[in-house]
């Protein structure tokens, strides 16, 4: 990639700027980078119906070109362009998680080129809440394909820093709309099975989902390390911080000795040591570089702060991670699901 200029503009809801939003837009009509905040995570985005511009995403993240890219759209007519045999059961869908943090795949029509899908038949859908998504993806052509805006393989970004820290130089424009509400990406739910199988968990949980529709079932290897995923993309090693990460599960009280224990064992070697606790436990530790996480109370305040954790930790250079386990329901198997890729599946039971 030659080095280019990144310009950052600061973007306020309630009052966007039509300057910057307009020169976004320019951008991305001309085949540009532009990297924007949702409410899940930062999107890396470009317009989906060009297939060059979406090979300059792959380029610009490093990322393998077999992994679809999500298409961002503002209303359910654009979903007629773009999909074809849609199934009866996604207005329903849609009109309970539209906009908001739920993806879902379908057939492609002919306008959708084989570069943005990752050579797949399939296009993901999904419609952002966040303010200045739906602006930019207006102003763009109606049409913008973006995965999160991060070097492959590095936590995804929350907010503008950690784009920028990644990507500086590699795209043209980063709109800065402040840290995002959610912090992870969103969950996907593949349309072209019946029932409705979930690739991806996310805010958009199967509880809330079957409340809408009825039966909806989750890829193995969600659940299960080892599976061969059903979403492509999932089987690369995500969110990962350049430290070993372990997840430590089991009764609470055993996971805070244990974690001690190692922790001990590895500062005594000489290494750095990063631990992840909650509001809960953080005064239970003893040594290391020891962070909050949230509090159990409200994992939505786990996982809003995950990815910045993970970057937290590259900066203070620590070799070793020891972190918590959390909940299996509702969000909490979003956050497992991005800490066991984070930690390789490396996972201590107690």
């Amino acid at each position: 990639m030659g080095h280019m200029e990144t310009i950052i503009k600061k973007v306020k809801k309630g009052q966007l700027d039509r300057e910057s939003m307009e020169m976004a837009g320019a951008i991305l009509k001309r085949g540009g980078l532009v990297a924007f905040p949702t409410e899940t995570v930062y999107g890396l985005g470009a317009d989906a119906l060009n297939e060059k511009a979406a090979e300059k995403i792959y380029a610009a993240k490093g990322r393998p070109s077999d992994n679809p890219l999500i298409v961002h759209i503002t209303n359910l007519d654009a979903l007629e362009k773009i999909a074809i045999n849609i199934p009866k059961e996604t207005k329903a869908i849609a009109d309970a998680f539209w906009p908001g943090p739920l993806t879902m795949i379908f057939e492609k029509s002919d306008v959708v080129p084989l570069g943005t899908t990752g050579g797949l038949n399939t296009v993901a859908v999904r419609m952002p809440s966040d303010e200045v998504a739906a602006a930019l993806i207006d102003a763009g052509g109606g049409y913008i394909a973006a995965p999160s805006a991060n070097t492959s393989g590095r936590p995804s970004p929350t907010m503008a820093e950690h784009v920028e820290e990644d990507l500086a130089g590699r795209i043209d424009m980063i709109l800065d709309g402040g840290p995002v509400s959610i912090g992870l990406e969103s969950t996907i739910l593949d349309m072209t099975v019946t029932p409705p199988m979930i690739l991806r968990p996310g805010a958009i949980t199967k509880e809330m989902l079957e409340e809408c529709v009825g039966e909806v079932t989750v890829d193995k290897a969600v659940i299960q390390p080892g599976q061969r995923p059903k979403a492509p993309g999932m089987k690369y090693r995500h969110y990962a911080p350049q430290a070993k990460l372990s997840i430590v599960e089991g009764d609470m009280e055993n996971v805070i000795a244990k974690i001690n224990a190692l922790a001990e064992e590895k500062v005594k070697e000489g290494c750095k040591v990063g631990i992840i606790g909650t509001e809960e436990s953080v005064h239970n530790y003893r040594c290391g570089d020891i962070k909050s996480i949230g509090t159990r109370e409200d994992e939505s305040t786990i996982a809003v702060h995950l990815f910045a954790i993970l970057r937290e930790f590259d900066a203070d250079e620590v070799d070793y991670i020891y972190s918590e386990s959390f909940d299996s329901e509702g969000i909490g198997s979003a956050i497992m699901n991005r800490l066991l890729k984070a930690a390789g599946h490396h996972v201590i039971t107690v």
